[in-house]
């Protein structure tokens, strides 16, 4: 039966459908998320033309007069005709192309039908014209809503079959001869043209499907892989982070090995090959360098891994920039067996880390350069020498000379010790306890002298505990914070407590004072509110319960306890050297 032949040929166009889909640049010509370029309609223009002179070759040659059917096309004499699928190639480019591909598509395959001949070669010429004419109208109007729906080139497939057979009845001459011809052809063709543009339709979207399916469990696995490497990125890209990095990629793909580079040095190398391809060592490839220089990924084979291990399994990699405002600071490269399993799945996942990647050592260079601002803020706040007390202090110096030169010349001393330390400090990360109540000790003798007996101060600090390390400025923050706030109004008998012991694990550090004490609301808030210190280091206790909690590990900054008796401020630090705050020797 004529159907069944025609149906044997449609298997021929899907078969080439289908294999054409395989090819990567078939598949970006349907990239309905751009604009299309001239170059791609002329592609598609001759790719869907060539469909349909496939189609016209493909068909079966019928003569009505003599009942009879040739398997292959071939020149036609006068009394026959072609029963064959070239609309299909046809209908599938106008509507997946538009108008101008469409049209483009019929005149290629109209005008090749013509030259073959027969009785029905101007009317299928013409036809074939009107359909892609039709399906580039539709095509156009639809590519801009959504994606192509199998039964639209169900229905436009059917209808310009159709109207090939009205076109035939109405121009093929003789007319007795076409009345025949569409009687035995119309059927056939309509039924296997339809089906067929329906199937070439479906088969390109499965295609663009999977494309879409490859891409969203790429971007998937990027972000699980990119959400596990937040962490060990957050400090920068070091040997130890790409260790960690590569090792994670390494444990969630199929891969040889994963490596990653700065500019100039293998970072990591985690898989086969790692004891020849080794971290520290300088970069082998010119493709890496190629990678770095034109911030473009590359596909490489083994030829190009340029490896002097004789032995080597690498066969083939991706080698990938990552970019921090579009400067390529890194590499990222995965290795497997061989260039075949370099799939668009590995692409697309690999281009996704690098991303991330990009993003992770962007927002650390922000964190980075925030700490050191924060940091050069606070030293520059510790290196100050507040003005009022340097005031008050040269004052009390001044009327001590007559009276009582030595305790003028101790408090000068101690004024000279108190500025030297405080500059010195400013440019420390941390100094001992030591240090901190020498510092502190200069501060104290200044104040006791100029307020007399008002102010009383007390130590108790075990000597034990001074070899250990704390933010600068720390308890003297809080020694000045009583003076200012809780000491302030005290006419007699006011007085400050300084305690440094240890207990079971941390070491206990608290400064109280008798002073007025403050009440709930403003001591709830003291530590959540940033408000700056008038007179002091200027640093403040919030800026300080920030920096115990970042500086100190496992500390939960200060702790306020204020009444009408007073107030007490105390923190804690760790008494052993693996809970994180140094000590000295």
């Amino acid at each position: 039966m004529l159907i069944v032949s025609l149906i044997e040929r449609l298997a021929i166009i899907a078969t080439i459908a289908f294999l054409l889909t395989r090819f990567k640049f078939f598949r970006k010509l349907f990239d309905y998320h751009t604009q299309m370029s001239t170059k791609q309609r002329i592609v598609l223009t001759l790719i869907f033309g060539l469909f349909g002179i496939i189609g016209t070759y493909t068909g079966i040659i019928v003569n009505p007069f003599e009942n009879t059917e040739d398997r292959w096309s071939r020149a036609l004499n006068n009394e026959e005709a072609i029963a064959n699928s070239r609309v299909l190639g046809v209908v599938v480019g106008g509507l997946l192309g538009g108008f101008r591909i469409g049209f483009g598509a019929g005149v290629i395959a109209g005008v090749h039908r013509f030259f073959l001949g027969g009785f029905t070669a101007v009317a299928c010429g013409v036809a074939t014209i009107l359909a892609g004419l039709i399906a580039g109208l539709i095509g156009t109007k639809l590519r801009k809503q959504t994606l192509l729906s199998p039964w639209t080139a169900l229905i436009v497939g059917t209808a310009t079959e159709t109207i090939q057979m009205i076109v035939i009845l109405l121009v093929a001459d003789p007319y007795s001869q076409a009345v025949i011809l569409v009687k035995e052809i119309m059927v056939p063709m309509i039924v296997t043209n339809g089906i067929g543009s329906a199937l070439f339709i479906l088969i390109i979207r499965s295609v663009l499907k999977d494309d879409e399916r490859t891409e969203a469990n790429g971007a998937q696995k990027a972000l699980q892989i990119a959400e596990t490497t937040l962490d060990h990125l957050r400090g920068g890209l070091t040997f130890q982070s790409a260790e960690k990095v590569c090792e994670l990629i390494y444990s969630k793909t199929a891969s040889l090995a994963v490596s990653m580079t700065n500019k100039d040095t293998i970072l990591a190398h985690v898989g086969m090959e790692s004891n020849h391809h080794s971290s520290g060592s300088p970069i082998q490839t010119e493709s890496t360098r190629q990678v770095i220089q034109s911030g473009h990924m590359l596909s490489i084979g083994k030829n190009e891994i340029l490896c002097n291990h004789p032995n080597c399994s690498l066969g083939a990699a991706i080698i990938a920039p990552i970019k921090i405002k579009n400067r390529t600071v890194a590499t990222l490269k995965i290795y497997v067996h061989n260039e075949n399993l370099l799939t668009p799945s590995l692409i697309e996942l690999v281009q996704g880390l690098t991303s991330m990647f990009g993003h992770q050592l962007e927002l650390s260079e922000l964190d980075q350069l925030q700490e050191l601002a924060k940091e050069a803020e606070i030293r520059a706040l510790q290196a100050q020498v507040n003005p009022h007390f340097l005031f008050n202090a040269m004052n009390t110096i001044v009327s001590l000379i007559r009276t009582n030169p030595d305790r003028a010349r101790s408090l000068l001393i101690s004024l000279a010790n108190y500025i030297r330390q405080n500059v010195e400090s400013s440019t420390a990360g941390l100094v001992t306890l030591k240090e901190e109540v020498e510092l502190i000790k200069s501060y104290l003798l200044i104040e006791e002298a100029r307020f007399g007996d008002r102010i009383q101060v007390k130590y108790s600090i075990d000597s034990n505990t001074l070899r250990y390390s704390i933010p600068p400025m720390a308890i003297l923050t809080l020694v000045q914070n009583s003076f200012k706030h809780g000491l302030q109004k005290i006419k007699k008998d006011g007085l400050i407590q300084i305690t440094i012991r240890y207990e079971q694990y941390y070491i206990h550090i608290s400064v109280v004072d008798n002073g007025k004490g403050m009440n709930e609301s403003r001591r709830s808030t003291l530590l959540s509110d940033k408000v700056e210190s008038e007179n002091g280091t200027g640093i403040g206790l919030y800026n300080l319960h920030q920096r115990l909690k970042k500086m100190i590990h496992r500390s939960e900054g200060l702790t306020i306890k204020s009444s009408d008796n007073g107030t007490e401020i105390y923190f804690f630090i760790p008494k052993d050297d693996e809970q994180g705050v140094k000590r000295t020797s």
